[in-house]
């Protein structure tokens, strides 16, 4: 079940781009959009050195760098036959599950530290990206160029106007999507300019996928009653957690979030880790175990796609007729594995779908009765039955759209720019600042934090280090809702008063209500510094309360929404009684907070 699309209204012709760079694979969608005329959503399923492959819709995501950290080959290309020696003999350096390395380095990211490839030398993560990206648009403009009437001419009347969709896993925050757009300005998508940060737009995986399930095939409950639906998005790197229920009744086909997304790393490359760890330990006798890439790169093309029955001895052929070691179960080229044991290096997965999806259920704002997988790993028929099978007894109802299950992402990205279905967000976190707030001599917390007191400039006492709740976590927010919290500077001096920065905090820990930063400190990290020009309002004197000598004061409200797929920040301050705003220019810190030892 498809929903209507409203006609493009803009003033000329526009293309609009999405990529989604996979940890293993990344593929392209697009529109064209012509006033007066219904956008369609259209795949890139044409690339370099895939042009055998009629209709690939992705390509892996891997570049080839030489010593000088040129690139060498990308994609398909990194792929084709006789590229690894090559690369051997002119000592290229390969990149491959890259996209990793941009993680949060808080909760889950952290202990995925071991098992990511490093980059290449002298390359930074945004470096890469922005190597891939490039390349991806490079495929874009031929494949747009060569496959549309007048295509060149197409091509040259968007090419410095393009918008982009990046799509991202969902427990990625604003400063992912900081090195993101760095990539973004780095290859070249945009120039670094209001306007050219205007033309890029972010939405999490799980929020793409549930548009490409609205338009192929979310089930007729789902549509119809508004019956919630758990969007399960697993791919190569991490699996993403998603819940929606559709707003009955309205006249346009609108979705609120039920529950905080959840992000977990256990897509499919994990799969191939558990079978490396496994097979290194099998083979640790053999002399087969200088071949252990090789084997673990044959399984992960073969055996890992193939495997449905756990009850059968499962098979990697990796060699030829005289590779034979009886010890190690090794004849012919065939590595010979218990169908048990494979299973094993899937059943970290399948538990994680399984307990985020009853998680969801748990905490959700309304009923889930549906659970629709997506992504490249969820073809994966071993993952789709066990997930059915164990989620099955718990009533609810299993779904795995037929329609190309691995272009899910960039598809419904696009389709998050033209239909905008999701109008209501669940905060994954609690967010707030730390603030100084009036002493109470009778409050048992303020005694024992007397030693953060002070006199205020305005001569009142005060104490710090108080932690200021803005949005608690699991609240449902709409778009237009604001947050908007109320702020004074007190100072002898008027030059104290030309900007000021103001930093968002989220609360990570299990505190109902947290409210003290040297309780449960670890779990306090820092999102984000809100920088504002204060040189343009209006400042009063004022008289100490001793009678002793003026100050200044200056009111303001920072204004906070939450409810986008980024947040956005505005001043809000009164003058002769009527509200005036500014923007507020949002710098993320690097994210360095639990990192990696």
């Amino acid at each position: 079940m498809s929903t209507a699309r409203s006609a493009f209204r803009g003033p000329r012709r526009k293309l609009v781009l999405a990529f989604d760079v996979g940890t293993t694979y990344s593929g392209i969608s697009y529109s064209v959009l012509d006033p007066g005329v219904v956008p369609e959503i259209k795949g890139v399923t044409r690339f370099p050195a895939h042009e055998h492959i009629s209709g690939a819709s992705k390509i892996p995501t891997i570049i080839y760098y030489d010593r000088a950290g040129n690139v060498k080959a990308v994609g398909a290309e990194a792929m084709k036959e006789g590229i690894y020696e090559t690369a051997e003999d002119e000592h290229w350096v390969k990149a491959e599950w890259f996209k990793l390395h941009l993680r949060s380095r808080v909760g889950a990211g952290r202990q995925v530290t071991n098992e990511i490839p490093p980059l290449p030398l002298n390359k930074t993560v945004v470096e890469v990206f922005a190597d891939f990206l490039a390349y991806l648009l490079e495929c874009a403009s031929t494949y747009i160029q060569d496959t549309h009437a007048n295509g060149a001419d197409l091509w040259a009347s968007v090419k410095d106007q393009i918008d982009f969709v990046l799509s991202h896993p969902n427990g990625w925050e604003g400063t992912q999507q900081g090195e993101m757009r760095k990539a973004a300005i780095l290859a070249k998508l945009v120039p670094d300019t209001t306007a050219g940060h205007a033309r890029l737009s972010f939405v999490t995986e799980g929020e793409a996928s549930l548009h490409f399930a609205v338009q192929n095939g979310l089930p007729i409950g789902a549509m119809k009653d508004g019956e919630g639906v758990v969007i399960v998005d697993a791919g190569g790197g991490t699996i993403d957690i998603s819940s929606y229920s559709k707003n009955v009744g309205e006249a346009k086909d609108t979705f609120e979030e039920v529950a905080a997304p959840q992000c977990h790393f256990h897509g499919s490359v994990f799969v191939t880790i558990h079978a490396r760890l496994f097979l290194e330990n099998f083979l640790q006798d053999s002399t087969f175990l200088d071949d252990l890439e090789h084997i673990v790169g044959c399984f992960d093309k073969t055996t890992k796609l193939r495997f449905r029955n756990s009850e059968e001895p499962q098979y990697i052929k990796f060699g030829g007729a005289r590779d034979n070691d009886p010890s190690c179960n090794i004849r012919f080229g065939q590595l010979k594995l218990l169908g048990s044991d494979v299973a094993m290096f899937f059943e970290p997965s399948v538990e994680c779908i399984v307990k985020a999806v009853l998680d969801q259920r748990k905490v959700a704002h309304k009923p889930i009765s549906h659970v629709v997988l997506v992504g490249g790993f969820a073809a994966s028929d071993w993952l789709f039955n066990k997930v059915h099978e164990k989620l099955l007894p718990h009533g609810l109802n299993i779904i795995r759209p037929e329609n190309h299950v691995n272009k899910a992402v960039s598809d419904g990205a696009l389709s998050f720019y033209h239909d905008h279905f999701v109008r209501t967000r669940v905060s994954k976190i609690t967010y707030g600042n730390f603030c100084h707030i009036p002493f109470d001599p009778a409050a048992p917390d303020h005694q024992q934090r007397l030693h953060k007191t002070f006199t205020s400039v305005s001569g009142n006492r005060r104490i710090s280090d108080s932690f200021d709740v803005i949005l608690p976590k699991n609240t449902q927010v709409s778009e237009t809702k604001e947050f908007r919290k109320s702020y004074f500077r007190e100072s002898e001096s008027r030059n104290e008063f030309k900007g000021a920065s103001f930093s968002v905090w989220c609360y990570r820990g299990a505190v109902a209500s947290p409210k003290w930063k040297d309780v449960d400190t670890q779990n306090y990290t820092k999102l984000c510094t809100i920088e504002v020009d204060l040189s343009h309002l209006p400042l009063s004197p004022r008289f100490k309360a001793s009678g002793s000598g003026s100050f200044f004061r200056l009111d303001y409200d920072i204004v906070l929404m939450f409810g986008l797929t980024e947040l956005k920040a505005v001043i809000a301050w009164k003058q002769n009684g009527v509200e005036k705003r500014s923007a507020a220019k949002i710098v993320y810190d690097p994210d360095t907070t639990n990192d990696d030892p």
